[in-house]
């Protein structure tokens, strides 16, 4: 098979995104993830089956057609579900992307990293046409970590150090949960570790909300969060300053 006929799952286009890496982007949600985020707010990507197969040429042709909107700075973003599930897919189409000098980047848990093979090689090969990382850091402390997700959080923490040293830039994320995600000392030991990493230029809080919560009822999943408040505008600001969101430059 012709490298450019390597197929993926995806979930969803979102053609014109603002939020999911720098200037105007065409986000890309592909299907599967083996995490379950009990704020997660699109369970309909859990599974690996579903959604629309597409060749990673046809599909970088379908967004390229915007291309005229992202400017300098838009581009493509790759997300999930979680996208390093289909990373052949993914490092395929960010090729295609590299060769019109598009911008690309990568929303990932990193919850599948490794330096097993073969992941680590093609983590490799993909981090050759990867811009920019959006790496969720959904808590710090292992133990809760699995609590929230299902599973411990050592493969992120890896994958984070791995690209710094790699000179890949990231984008730092963290949900805020009220009485979930939001201990000070835990995030103090996040920015501890955010500290220590080179290439992160940004950090985001990101309001928990409960917009996704219907696609759980559809779903006949119940629903882990149900009656958990968003976070007041005082408690996203204390956050902030935990994780010293304005040391990081915008880009």
């Amino acid at each position: 098979m012709h490298q450019s006929q390597v197929t993926g799952q995806v979930h969803s286009i979102e053609t014109f995104g603002l939020v999911d890496g720098p200037g105007v982007r065409s986000v890309i949600f592909l299907q599967g993830c083996p995490m379950r985020c009990q704020y997660c707010h699109n369970p309909e990507t859990w599974s690996h089956h579903g959604g629309a197969t597409w060749s990673a040429q046809v599909l970088f042709d379908r967004v390229y057609r915007f291309h005229n909107y992202w400017r300098n700075n838009g581009g493509i973003t790759v997300s999930g579900g979680e996208p390093l599930l289909q990373i052949d897919f993914v490092t395929e189409l960010f090729r295609l992307a590299k060769a019109k000098g598009v911008h690309t980047a990568l929303d990932t848990s990193g919850i599948l990293y490794t330096k097993k093979e073969p992941f680590y090689s093609k983590f490799q090969e993909l981090m050759k046409v990867t811009d920019l990382v959006l790496l969720d850091l959904k808590e710090i402390v292992p133990e809760r970590h699995k609590v929230l997700t299902g599973f411990r959080n050592e493969p992120i923490l890896a994958m984070a150090r791995k690209l710094s040293d790699l000179g890949i830039d990231m984008w730092i994320r963290h949900v805020l949960v009220p009485g979930h995600t939001d201990d000070p000392d835990g995030l103090r030991e996040m920015d501890e570790f955010i500290q220590s990493l080179k290439t992160v230029r940004r950090v985001e809080i990101l309001p928990y909300h409960t917009l996704g919560q219907p696609q759980w009822e559809r779903m006949g999943v119940p629903y882990p969060l149900d009656g958990v408040p968003s976070p007041t505008k005082e408690e996203v600001q204390k956050a902030e300053e935990l994780l010293h969101t304005d040391r990081y430059t915008n880009f």
